[in-house]
């Protein structure tokens, strides 16, 4: 009987999965937010919010044990430096999941996988900023016309043969 065997397998072998889970898990800790499917979302936040509760405790062997399951030196390194302190006051809950909707070609239902205390930067609008530059309204007219009069003319006959014309 499966009593409380609720593994997500999504289609994938053990190795497989584990490697999807891994690299989901330790590219949410490097970039803090990433965009998947909703089921593979709630599949790799469980996790997520295993390896921030290994990284709360500050020990080897919490560290050696998150690396064994990250496979990324610099995703543990950074969950331990910043990702763990920030979520030290936190009793759980460490990442929230934010449906985008479907997906044109597959019709996949897309989410946002993120931290709970992210933060993204709002990016500046094109009128706005000062430095911009402005747009090209006129177009040179004069290099475009000595370009075509360099070039021979040209015609096509009925056969598909080209003849310079007199």
């Amino acid at each position: 009987m499966r009593h409380r065997k609720n593994t997500v397998k999504l289609g994938r072998t053990s190795p497989q999965r584990e490697a999807l889970f891994a690299s989901l898990v330790s590219n949410l800790i490097l970039a803090k937010r990433i965009k998947t499917t909703l089921p593979k979302a709630r599949a790799a936040k469980r996790m997520a919010d295993k390896m921030v509760t290994l990284g709360k405790k500050e020990t080897l062997a919490a560290r050696r044990q998150a690396l064994s399951q990250l496979k990324m030196e610099a995703a543990v390194a950074e969950l331990f430096s910043s990702v763990a302190p920030a979520m030290k006051d936190r009793r759980g809950g460490y990442t929230r999941i934010v449906k985008l909707g479907k997906r044109m070609s597959d019709s996949s239902e897309i989410c946002i996988l993120e931290w709970v205390d992210f933060v993204p930067k709002a990016k500046k609008a094109a009128g706005t900023d000062a430095k911009a530059k402005p747009a090209k309204t006129e177009k040179p007219v004069k290099a475009e016309k000595s370009a075509k009069a360099e070039k021979p003319a040209t015609k096509k006959t009925t056969k598909g043969k080209k003849e310079e014309a007199e």
